[in-house]
């Protein structure tokens, strides 16, 4: 810990402010903190006010010394915390100095990096702190929170612990070859083993959940020109966010509005209407419109009730790769000019609503269908969820079920052993027990500079 250096960040957001923060931490944080301020440090975790000096000996800036001896701080280092004024000429000139007194700049998520490799957060834990800082609803801030007070963690670490105990059992057969058969074959490994599967599944459902309150849902407004796209937007955003009119080819762009649909975090998109146009610009809008369908975890169609349309013909002319039920809902829009009523149903396999964009009939019922369509039910426990999370937990369960095809057909002791050590590592990936640099770099890299 003490070969490295000391870093130093600004750890609140660029621009004016009442109060700006500067990190320090690392075996030197003391000293450079004692040289900044020209006087002794207050004891620990009580804040001392403090003038901050340049290389002339004029004071800079003046306020509030804060120090957290290691090992008991967030990053395991000795850490200082200065709090100044919050201009960002005065912050980045603090800052200048500190590096001019010996300090590194840190980089992004270097802080957090440090707490993980001195134990004081398992990977998990120091993703819900970007999670958390992330948030786009309160749903998710509470389940990142779960996360970072360790909740994800414990219910992997019992798989774990599940895992190991299993993987005993099945090394105790290898190590006493003479009774192998029988205790391959006598159901103990095979219930642990199912027992184990089990659990990575329910894990996974709630990391599921986890993963789309923290990505939330790409969910992409198609169709032709007047059929509605840009007033459901309105309608489902609930503020005046699209510009309607009844000339065709309004909308030539794409827009994105971030809204919260039943806690579900969603990104809203509405494009150009689909259809063979001269213009250079509307066809630069519909390549555009293309490209956004393409990237769709979900695609609304909307169509026109009253033009007595089939959807999956427009469907098929503009995207036909990209018909499939998991992606597709049709939306007939205007039922208050032809007396459909609004209703949820089947059209060839396909979800199918029929809504009033303008007078907003039928809006909850597709609100409800979105977030169903997802998968979508937050419970009071669910913790904060990446998609590298899930990757793991697939990855897990596929090699505890060439274990179960090993024991189950073959019979094959070491093969097993194997399949469950593959599991057992790739399960430990996610709280950071096996982890390459590589990751651990990509990861820590997304974070904010000073955290």
């Amino acid at each position: 810990m003490y070969n490295r250096s000391t870093i130093a960040a600004i750890a609140t957001p660029p621009g004016r402010g009442g109060v700006g923060v500067i990190r320090l931490s690392g075996s030197k944080a003391y000293a450079i903190a004692a040289a900044l301020t020209q006087k002794d440090l207050p004891k620990a975790r009580y804040a001392g006010f403090r003038q901050f000096y340049d290389a002339a000996n004029e004071v800079m800036d003046e306020g509030l010394v804060i120090c957290f001896p290691n090992p008991h701080s967030f990053t395991g280092e000795d850490v200082v915390e200065l709090q100044g004024h919050g201009g960002p000429v005065i912050q980045n000139a603090l800052l200048a100095r500190l590096l001019e007194l010996g300090a590194t700049a840190a980089k992004a998520g270097e802080f957090s990096m440090r707490a993980f490799e001195n134990g004081k957060l398992d990977l998990v834990q120091a993703e819900a702190i970007a999670d958390l800082i992330d948030a786009t609803s309160q749903a998710a801030a509470r389940s990142a929170v779960r996360s970072l007070q360790g909740a994800f963690s414990t219910k992997v670490n019992t798989v774990l612990e599940q895992l190991i105990h299993l993987r005993l059992h099945v090394e105790a057969a290898i190590d006493f070859p003479e009774e192998e058969i029988d205790f391959l074959a006598d159901g103990k490994i095979l219930n642990l083993l199912d027992e184990v599967a089990t659990s990575v599944t329910a894990v996974q459902q709630s990391a599921r959940q986890g993963q789309l309150l923290r990505e939330g849902l790409q969910v992409v407004i198609a169709g032709k020109p007047n059929a509605g796209k840009s007033s459901l937007l309105n309608a489902l955003a609930g503020i005046e966010r699209a510009i309607v009119t009844d000339i065709a080819g309004t909308t030539r762009d794409v827009l994105h509005e971030k809204i919260t649909l039943n806690g579900l975090p969603i990104t809203l998109t509405d494009t150009a209407g689909l259809r063979e146009t001269g213009d250079i610009v509307e066809q630069e809008g519909i390549r555009r419109a293309i490209k956004e369908i393409e990237q769709a975890d979900l695609l609304l169609l909307v169509y026109d009730l009253s033009q007595n349309e089939d959807p999956l013909q427009l469907a098929q002319h503009y995207f036909a790769e990209h018909i499939e039920p998991k992606r597709l809902m049709l939306i007939g829009n205007k039922c208050d000019l032809t007396g459909v009523q609004a209703t949820i149903s089947d059209f060839k396999g396909f979800r199918h609503i029929t809504v009033s964009a303008k007078q907003e009939t039928g809006v909850q019922s597709l609100i409800e269908a979105i977030t169903a369509h997802a998968g979508f039910q937050p419970e009071e426990d669910t913790f904060i969820a990446r998609t590298r999370h899930l990757d793991a937990m697939k990855r897990t369960q596929q090699y505890l079920a060439e274990a179960r095809e090993q024991l189950v057909v073959f019979h094959a002791g070491e093969l097993v052993a194997e399949s469950l050590r593959l599991a057992q590592n790739a399960l430990g990936e996610i709280t950071g027990d096996f982890s390459a640099d590589d990751l651990l770099g990509k990861i820590f890299g997304s974070f904010c500079i000073g955290k």
